[in-house]
């Protein structure tokens, strides 16, 4: 390999959430490197799940060029807080991760790895300490994940999306930590009302007369939230146009006398998708208001473009909360509604929606977003950061 090229790791996976951010971050890293007069040989550590290696390496820059030069699939265990049999398991299949993940980095010998979390990047994390080769990690979310706490003791910086998160690592070691923020897609900044409008097929004249609602819950979707909106259709569709992604495996749950008793103006409102992916961005774009979950990556999507929103966080024993403090953070800085199981009545969203379909109150939401995302992007930042590192 030419001495012009230079090599950098990216470690994540196990969701799109921890591979979608980590590209954009490439992306620009690609962008910096090339600026420096410099070749850039981007390479990824993923799980062996055939979607972690169809997202990066279907995955390109805005000239169209791929994101990622290489993807290594390697062994990954789930690490869990609770006791599980599956713990014992998951030992070796960590173990056999960290002896994948140590001979791919010794061989190819990067300047840097970027790990964006998830339980597969551990081993590399490790891997990349033990053969001297420096690690940066970032944490999405505003309470740090099981795994970004361990990446945190072989890294030598930690990004993090929120300021109040330091708080939960060492004091001793506060210096590495840098505010960020959360990098976002290129296609959310560059997404257009008007495609969006198009492929919903909704005219001006009728999002004048009605505000679009968007009611989304991830690709899987989420039952909670296509139930409450589907109790709610007849009230919703009278004062919104409903855009309703109801997740893939919940698109055939709807009640069969859904649209029974709906006026035929009321049923040209309601517009089902069973999932929405390349024109999402437009989609939303073209929406004045969103209802969601508070993943980390939707809300930062939602606020790139502006969009008021009512967050409804994932709860219970299958999460460590970490979609409540999200989406609570975003309401103390007025760019969210948000209804969590203790305040989630009939009357409470109602309320909410009433409140969002005013066109002032919408702008001081939008303002809202505005502010926390500020001018630098974080994928730019980011890149710029790592660029320091090894240039």
């Amino acid at each position: 390999m030419d001495n012009k090229t230079l090599t950098v790791a990216f470690a994540g996976g196990g969701t799109g959430g921890h591979i979608y951010p980590g590209l954009a971050v490439a992306d620009s890293l690609r962008e910096k490197i090339s600026q420096a007069g410099r070749h850039a040989r981007i390479i990824w550590l993923g799980s062996l799940s055939k979607m972690d290696k169809e997202i990066v390496l279907n995955s390109a820059d805005k000239n169209g060029a791929a994101s990622v030069d290489k993807f290594y699939g390697i062994p990954s265990g789930k690490l869990r807080r609770y006791f599980s049999v599956q713990n014992f398991f998951d030992l070796f299949k960590i173990f056999f991760g960290f002896v994948a993940a140590f001979f791919i980095l010794l061989k190819q010998r990067p300047a840097l790895l970027f790990s964006k979390g998830g339980f597969v990047s551990v081993p590399p994390c490790l891997a990349a300490r033990l053969l001297g080769i420096k690690v940066v990690t970032h944490e999405c979310d505003f309470t740090p994940g099981l795994a970004t706490r361990i990446n945190s003791r072989f890294a030598q910086k930690v990004f993090l999306s929120y300021e109040e998160t330091r708080e939960f690592f060492a004091a001793g070691s506060l210096s590495k930590f840098v505010v960020t923020g959360n990098p976002v897609r290129p296609v959310f900044y560059e997404a257009d009302a008007a495609a969006g409008l198009k492929f919903l097929g909704v005219t001006q004249a009728q999002k004048k007369e009605k505000p679009i609602l968007l009611v989304m819950g991830g690709s899987l979707g989420a039952a909670q939230i296509n139930e409450l909106l589907w109790s709610h259709i007849a009230w919703l569709c009278k004062r919104f146009i409903v855009v309703h992604q109801t997740g893939q495996k919940n698109s055939s749950l709807a009640p069969q006398n859904l649209m029974e008793g709906l006026t035929d103006e009321q049923k040209a409102a309601y517009h089902p998708y069973a999932f929405i992916y390349k024109e999402m961005p437009d989609v939303i774009a073209a929406a004045d208001i969103v209802v969601s979950r508070a993943g980390a990556n939707s809300i930062w999507e939602c606020a790139v473009l502006k969009k008021p929103m009512i967050l409804l966080p994932l709860e219970g024993a299958g999460t460590r909360g970490d979609q409540v403090d999200n989406a609570e953070w975003f309401e103390r800085r007025g760019a969210a509604i948000v209804l969590t199981k203790n305040s989630m009545s009939e009357t409470a969203i109602q309320s909410a929606l009433v409140s969002m379909s005013n066109a002032d109150n919408r702008k001081k939401y939008s303002a809202a977003c505005a502010a926390i995302l500020g001018t630098e992007k974080p994928a730019q930042k980011i890149a710029a950061l790592l660029a320091e590192e090894i240039l």
